[in-house]
């Protein structure tokens, strides 16, 4: 049987990683007061680098970026849709012309 995972708030990883980053400890330090492994706070301080304080939505959230760019890419699908029926609708209002 499998063990559940561990789930960690944002602010637990964000405290463990300044810990780390302040140079009071080493991961291995912080891992062993915290119960958990060095590898996953290296995982968390490369998260933290990449995207400063917004690295960990949360479980089903997206990235403020991705979340854009998830809207974006929705409104283009909307405007080609659009797009696609003003030309049939011109088409056709064309053809009644003749």
């Amino acid at each position: 049987m499998r063990t559940p995972r561990k789930k960690f708030t944002k602010e637990f990883k964000l405290e463990a990683v300044k810990m780390v980053l302040d140079g009071a400890m080493s991961k291995a330090e912080v891992g062993r007061r915290l119960g958990i492994n060095q590898n996953l706070i290296g995982h968390w301080i490369k998260a933290t680098e990449a995207d400063g304080k917004s690295a960990f939505p949360g479980k089903g959230k997206l990235k403020q970026e991705d979340e854009e760019l998830r809207k974006l890419r929705l409104e283009i699908r909307d405007l080609r849709m659009e797009n696609e029926f003003l030309k049939k609708s011109a088409a056709y209002f064309a053809s009644l012309k003749k």
